[in-house]
Order: C-alpha cells, then structure tokens, then sequence
C-alpha cells in the first residue's frame, strides 16, 4: 500500500469513528391550549420533533400543527422555562405555516436548558398574541 493510500485510509477510518461517536437525543412535544400560560380556548393542537446532534450543537425540528383560530403570527422556541412559566424567546420558528421545519446552532447553555425540560414551543395568533399553543420538550429515550 502506498503512503498516500495509507493515509487516505487512515483518514476515513478516523472520520466514521467521530461520526459513530456523535450522540443525537430526541425531543418531543405536544402542543395544546391548556399548556400555555395562562390556558387558552382553543381546539388547535400540534406536535414537535426534534433531534439534538451533541457533537454540533444543532437541532433540527419539524412542527405541525393544525386548528389555530387564525394565521400564526409567529411560532418560537422559548427558554428557560418550566411549565407553569413564561420565558424569553430563544429562538424564532422558520416560519408559521404547517409544517416549519429548521435547524438551529445551540451554545452550550442553550444545550442544558433543552436536557433540563426547560425550553418549550409556542405558536402565537392575532387572537392569542401570547400563544395559542404550546408544548414543553422532553426527552424522547
């Protein structure tokens, strides 16, 4: 075998071994009016997955979500936050039609309020300017 073969080799053993390694945790949510702060009435509902890649701090989500009492306004991620709280935004949704889907560059803070259940997702409607819906993020094991 060559050196630059060898090499080559090398490289690609080392490459699938780091991507072996990489962990992707899971993230689910149900939206529903009674988990927004405070409840609302409303018979909208919706779901979140999301997939946590450890080694590169992005998440990539999908939401659908179906019922709101008119267009959404906007649709966030917030945090930190339990369930009886409201928090900040911490990130903008990449859109508001069902379903948005996107991926987001979380910092390492950002990364331990997610495994602490402390980020939840909310979609806002011009007649719910607070929310309309929200689930809080779980760990999907």
């Amino acid at each position: 075998m060559s050196l630059k073969a060898a090499i080559a080799a090398a490289a690609i053993l080392t490459f699938a071994a780091g991507a072996a390694n990489a962990d992707a945790q899971k993230y689910v949510a149900h939206l529903t009016a009674g988990a927004e702060v405070p409840p609302t009435t409303t018979t909208a509902k919706g779901d979140i997955s999301a997939l946590l890649d450890t080694d590169t701090g992005q998440l990539s989500y999908t939401v659908t979500f179906s019922g709101l009492s008119g267009p959404a306004t906007a649709a966030d991620f917030h945090g930190p936050g339990g369930k009886t709280t409201e928090a900040p935004v911490v990130a903008a949704g990449a859109g508001t039609t069902s379903p948005i889907s996107g991926v987001l560059k979380l910092t390492v803070q950002q990364t331990r309020d997610l495994n602490s259940g402390n980020w939840y997702f909310n979609i806002e409607t011009g007649a719910n300017p607070k929310g309309e819906i929200r689930g809080q993020l779980k760990r999907d094991y």
